[in-house]
């Protein structure tokens, strides 16, 4: 078992909460460390310690009411001091932090109680332990960790080796003795100790039509990307092409901040991605677009046994972080302090077929007429569609039988699409013991899960950008730590809501490519611009990647931790990794196993 090495000494952004209580005073200077500062209860015990940028925190206080932002919110310490001043119980907050834009956690001290809260989407998370017999809060998993010298749950280990890992065991953290909070929850540190959880954010009900909702879409994507940009300089933006990344860097090029585009070109001949960015690059003239060589581009599997980051949890992000990095200290020569990305857009303005079963119960006609046309753009069977149409399991207990056979083959393309997400999966170099923890956990899950909203389109929209918000999390701390951070607006809880709130008949049809965020950009970005309806797949990458790194790919599985866990076969690995013309590498099987066991490296140093 690695010994844990936590990421207080390394300069990494990170916060602490406290309540107000007197063996607070023992249990914080555990939380400092070079570089953090310390803010402080009405009484003057700590209350909030950490190390944030500066300007990347607002504090305020009214009477016996603390208030604190941390992250991407464009709230002024004179507004929080007046909201401050209008709070009066913790239940307020929620209400606060519906209506601030941004990507941001909120934290609150009223009267010696404490709430501290992320994002519903996921990208800011809380976690909480028992830390000298006082509850303490804190962003990162990891710093918590350190400071009670909690062990590996090696169950949760085997679970993160599932691919996809369902919901609600993504939340669970990988330590013993650390928990969680799920993303729309806040959670409460009482003076005497005692934590509970309140909900204070539910997906909006998806009702209001195209016309009436893709204005509001429009206005939140607008104040998400003028947070990044309202304190100008420079700000660089990714455009690969595509309307997500298009869209925020022409509304990037409306604000106060110079900007600079930049694009990677696909080593794929068919890939379309560079055409269109200059087709868009075209129409900002004041936009300093840079095309860097698709010949340098790092690939897919690059340098994995170099990563260092130390991350509070496996990541599938790991896999690109070589060539997340690699343009990071162009852009930052170039003065940029920020660098925005389109990330989020295929899962807030799109959304899942699934939605599909449900409308076909209140508007059978009508979606028929869909389901043919999906039938026909994705090529799936007539039969497996009819079944996947006809299941009506619930959430338990489609997640029970996914626990009965983790090995089967992989479900059809229509079974996912129209049902409650893609069933998980081990492979076949995952050992019996961790398949058989895997599965204990997911029938454990089953027996009180609840999906994430009303209906399986509903759920499935949110768990995929809670995934997704999963990665860009890492990615975010892992691009801050190399000197520029990374922010992606899409992400942003108002943004997300604008677009749940739209009904899913408008936003996913089979006639129209992304038509919430074509309506909403027009008179925003050209038409001819808005008029894309590919989108590249970097398969050629991936797979260029397999082969130049597969000497890695065998060193990786020399001595694995995983295996001295007793959760992989070595050898099984090792030998796949000699084969990167496998055809069924080309479906990410690997990506979870080596999340996990890079991350588990990154322990260890």
């Amino acid at each position: 078992m690695p010994e844990t090495v936590g990421m207080l000494g390394h300069g990494e952004e990170y916060f602490a909460v406290f309540p107000d209580h007197e063996a607070g005073l023992a249990v914080a200077p555990r939380f400092f460390a070079q570089g953090s500062r310390t803010l402080h209860h009405v009484s003057g015990r700590p209350w909030l310690t950490g190390r944030w940028r500066d300007g990347g925190m607002v504090a305020a206080r009214a009477g016996e009411t603390l208030l604190a932002v941390i992250g991407c919110c464009p709230v002024t310490e004179d507004e929080l001091t007046a909201e401050a001043g209008r709070v009066r119980d913790l239940t307020q907050l929620g209400a606060l932090a519906r209506k601030l834009p941004g990507s941001f956690h909120l934290i609150a001290a009223v009267r010696g109680r404490c709430r501290v809260q992320g994002t519903a989407s996921g990208l800011r998370l809380v976690h909480h332990a028992n830390v000298g017999g006082v509850a303490v809060a804190a962003d990162r998993a990891d710093i918590l960790a350190e400071v009670t010298c909690a062990d590996i749950d090696e169950q949760t280990v085997a679970v993160r080796l599932l691919f996809p890992v369902p919901h609600p065991l993504l939340h669970k953290p990988l330590w013993h003795g650390v928990d969680g909070v799920r993303p729309g929850e806040a959670l409460v540190l009482e003076p005497d100790g005692r934590t509970a959880t309140v909900t204070w954010w539910r997906p909006p009900r998806p009702v209001r039509g195209l016309a009436e909702g893709a204005p509001l879409v429009r206005e939140a994507l607008t104040a998400a990307v003028d947070a990044r940009t309202r304190d100008g300089g420079t700000v660089a933006c990714d455009l690969s092409g595509g309307l997500d990344s298009t869209s925020v860097t022409f509304l990037a090029a409306r604000g106060n901040a110079r900007v600079i585009a930049s694009t990677w070109p696909g080593l794929d001949p068919a890939d379309d991605d560079l055409g269109w960015a200059k087709r868009a690059a075209a129409h900002l003239p004041e936009v300093e677009h840079l095309v860097w060589d698709a010949a340098a581009s790092p690939l897919v599997y690059e340098k994995l046994l170099e990563i260092d980051d130390p991350l509070d949890e496996p990541s599938i992000g790991m896999l690109d972080r070589a060539r997340l990095l690699s343009d990071l200290e162009p852009l930052a020569a170039k003065g940029s302090r920020i660098r925005l990305t389109g990330i989020g857009g295929d899962h807030v303005a799109w959304c899942s077929e699934a939605h599909y079963h449900t409308v076909l119960r209140r508007r059978p006609l009508f979606a028929l007429r869909q389901l043919r046309g999906f039938r026909a753009l994705f090529t799936w069977p007539r039969g497996a569609m009819m079944r996947a149409l006809a299941d009506s399991r619930s959430y338990r207990r489609w997640l029970a039988d996914a626990a009965e056979d983790l090995s089967a083959p992989k479900t059809a393309p229509v079974t996912a699409a129209l049902g409650w997400g893609c069933p998980p999966r081990l492979f076949d170099w995952v050992t019996p013991e961790a398949a058989r923890l895997a599965a204990a956990a997911i029938r454990e899950a089953a027996r009180s899960a609840e999906p994430l909203a009303a209906t399986r389109g509903e759920h499935t929209d949110l768990d995929q950008i809670r995934s997704c918000s999963r990665i860009i999390r890492q990615w975010e701390q892992m691009s801050a730590r190399a000197g520029l951070p990374i922010q992606s607006p899409y992400l942003d809880d108002r943004v997300i809501e604008s677009c749940l709130a739209i009904r899913p008949e408008d936003r996913v049809t089979p006639w129209a490519y992304k038509p919430v965020l074509t309506e909403a950009m027009r008179g925003v970005v050209p038409a001819e611009c808005l008029a894309r309806t590919s989108k590249a797949q970097a398969s050629l990458d991936a797979a260029a990647g397999l082969r130049e790194n597969r000497g890695d790919l065998a060193r990786l599985w020399d001595d694995p931790i995983l295996a001295r866990l007793g959760l992989v076969d070595r050898d099984r690995l090792r030998a796949l990794a000699s084969r990167p013309d496998t055809p069924g590498l080309r479906e990410a099987v690997l990506y979870s196993t080596i999340g996990c066991e890079v991350w588990l490296r990154t322990l260890a140093k």
